[in-house]
């Protein structure tokens, strides 16, 4: 839990910070359009759980993404009548589900387990049941990319042959990776489909060793599909990460994509999630929730 103190600190730091925000100039933004905040289900510690819409309802979020499920559960979410509980739950609360997520993947990759082609072909149908334009594709533990032209191959044969199917139901899938930027957009190139984007996470980036702001902007509108925004068992604007920075290039490079952000692991040990992830969601709604 918080201290009056550090809530009355935290508190003083988010007006100066938004005051702050709100006097510069950015040419090329008087029409930038609000973004929609909300936060993956795993990090509301209720991964494919339906009850994280009602956690989300009490922190004041737009929506959550959702995870497929995993292999125990044959990836729950592609069931019709789990589908139709999200959405009347959804209803109910007034959260959005806003994306779709497979994180099992990184536990059976699929660069390289055959049965992970038939989780990402229903993925796209899942999306479009929901009305969702994004799907995430982790690619992290047993699935990461690093160092391995072969999966990076492989990967690229198997989004080769889905993409049309994303193409035809106008959803996009996102690969998350601490892969650099010239690494995805080679991977995208050579899938060649427009449905194939970066899913960007600041804190990944960074923590692989990049610049995390200069290789946003290398991937820019055109590459990336949503937004990630995490510190890692900090408090946003606590951790490393130059959030005013992120905002600016955020608005410079004009970017918008699907207009979601997600809140990921972004709360101290032992702080209160839902006073943590209320703190989160008032410092990215005083950056991207506004219009100038």
């Amino acid at each position: 839990m918080l201290t009056r103190r550090q809530l009355l600190k935290q508190s003083a730091w988010l007006a100066a910070f938004a005051a702050g925000f709100m006097s510069w100039d950015i040419p090329g933004t008087e029409k930038k359009r609000k973004f929609r905040i909300g936060a993956c289900d795993w990090s509301l510690g209720k991964r494919s759980d339906v009850s994280a819409l009602e956690i989300a309802k009490q922190i004041g979020l737009d929506g959550i993404m959702v995870d497929m499920g995993n292999e125990q559960n044959n990836l729950h979410l592609r069931q019709p009548e789990i589908q139709k509980l999200y959405k009347e739950t959804a209803s109910r609360t007034g959260v959005k589900i806003s994306s779709i997520a497979i994180g099992e993947l990184n536990n059976v990759p699929y660069k390289s387990e055959p049965k992970t082609e038939e989780w990402v072909w229903d993925s796209v149908d899942v999306a479009k049941s929901f009305g969702v334009p994004v799907v995430l594709l982790a690619f992290f533990s047993k699935n990461d990319l690093r160092k391995d032209d072969a999966g990076k191959k492989e990967v690229v044969n198997r989004l080769k042959k889905v993409a049309p199917h994303a193409e035809k139901n106008g959803i996009i899938l996102g690969i998350e990776s601490y892969l650099s930027a010239d690494e995805h957009v080679d991977i995208i190139q050579k899938v060649g489909s427009k449905n194939i984007k970066v899913y960007y996470d600041f804190r990944n980036t960074a923590d692989a060793g990049y610049d995390t702001i200069a290789e946003f902007r290398k991937l820019g509108r055109q590459y990336v599909c949503e937004l990630h925004m995490k510190e890692n068992g900090f408090l946003l604007g606590s951790g490393t990460l130059d959030w005013p920075a992120i905002g600016r290039s955020v608005y410079e490079e004009g970017f918008y994509g699907d207009g979601w952000m997600q809140i990921e692991w972004a709360k101290p040990d032992k702080a209160d999630l839902v006073e943590s992830y209320k703190h989160n969601h008032d410092l990215l709604k005083s950056i991207f929730s506004k219009k100038a």
